[in-house]
């Protein structure tokens, strides 16, 4: 691909301006946009291959790299190692001289907004299968079952369970005794899982 040899014709000047020898050339093809450095078949290749006193060089950050968080990570990484990552579109080595602190600057201001935002997504989308009254993981509520694409189904065997473990409630029954109710009904729950389901609104919802 043009792009490809491109960049790669880019990091070969690089390295002749500053009398670098170019060890290998590691070319990523065909891995996720959002897949992090260390994930991929030969960035994993490129950090294990990579020692101190070793130099990196990348055309672009976004060539490198597929978020501030992947690239702060990797950064404070080859800064341990004293390894040199140069970013021709940046200037020069960003881990270890002077350019360094701006861009871990920058880089970590961006990776918080990108966490805020992923945090953001993640809530919407929990907001809206709750509005819809999808399944969001985790044990799945008394009296429900799942449905085609998460979605809640009453479970009609367990919704009498239900009312009749309400009942019981109401008329003064400790959890322990519904409990071993609901075993002879043919579902056996302790009696702390009978309060749970009492106190879940997922159960206590009537159709």
């Amino acid at each position: 691909m043009q792009g490809e040899q491109g960049a790669q014709r880019t990091i070969a000047g690089y390295a002749l301006m500053k009398g670098m020898v170019l060890d290998r050339v590691f070319v990523e093809r065909g891995v996720s946009g959002p897949v992090p450095l260390f994930q991929r078949p030969e960035g994993a290749l490129l950090l294990e291959l990579a020692k101190t006193g070793d130099n990196i060089i990348t055309a672009k950050l976004d060539r490198a790299f597929r978020s501030a968080m992947d690239a702060l990570d990797v950064l404070a990484r080859l800064r341990k190692q004293r390894i040199g990552l140069h970013m021709v579109d940046l200037g020069g080595d960003v881990a270890t001289n002077g350019i360094s602190k701006l861009v871990f600057t920058i880089l970590s201001a961006v990776a918080e907004a990108e966490r805020d935002r992923i945090r953001e997504r993640i809530q919407e989308v929990k907001t809206d299968q709750r509005a819809r009254g999808r399944y969001l993981g985790g044990s799945r509520p008394f009296g429900w079952s799942i449905g085609e694409e998460g979605a809640m189904v009453r479970n009609e065997d367990e919704q009498r369970a239900l009312r009749v473990m309400r009942e019981m409630r109401a008329g003064g029954f400790s959890l322990r005794a519904i409990a071993e109710r609901m075993k002879v009904n043919g579902h056996p729950v302790s009696h702390m899982t009978v309060r749970q389901v009492l106190a879940n609104g997922h159960a206590q919802k009537e159709a």
